[in-house]
């Protein structure tokens, strides 16, 4: 799909200040509300906006421990990636899993109240995941920068 300065102007405006009432966001990217809303409607229905999501702050309720794990699988089993992500799914503290082409083949990201709940989901949840062959957590220290989009 093809998106002119227009559009760009209206998306730069809204990753700025995604909470912003569209009668300001019209205004502040230069359009009529009524242009804004055909402009959104024909962004989502060319798959540019997939969704509108709501970001939740973990640690303001109560999720002080972040931790990032990188596994490479037992790929003898040719379900192995099927099984892993079936599994890693159940887990109510994984927020995000993504798979990678080369030496890390899945990556999770779950959350934890502190050291101690993270020590039992590790043990009794993580570390029981089908075809593990080598796992790597890395704890959030800080996040230093995270971007809604590229610039547009």
């Amino acid at each position: 799909m093809q998106i002119d300065d227009t559009d760009r102007r209206i998306l730069r405006h809204w990753l700025a200040e995604p909470g912003l009432d569209r009668v300001v966001l019209a205004d502040r990217a230069g359009v009529t509300p009524a242009t804004l809303w055909r402009r959104l409607d024909r962004l989502r229905e060319g798959g540019v906006i997939r969704a509108e999501t709501a970001v939740i702050d973990w640690r303001a309720l109560g999720y002080a421990v972040e931790v990032s794990l990188r596994f490479t699988l037992d790929k003898t089993n040719p379900r192995a990636f099927d099984e892993f992500i079936g599994a890693a799914r159940e887990v109510p503290e994984v927020t995000s899993i993504e798979t990678f082409l080369g030496r890390v083949d899945v990556r999770l990201n779950a959350i934890a109240r502190d050291m101690g709940h993270w020590t039992r989901i590790y043990r009794d949840q993580i570390l029981t995941l089908p075809h593990i062959a080598e796992v790597e957590a890395l704890m959030l220290v800080a996040t230093i920068k995270e971007a809604g989009g590229l610039p547009l």
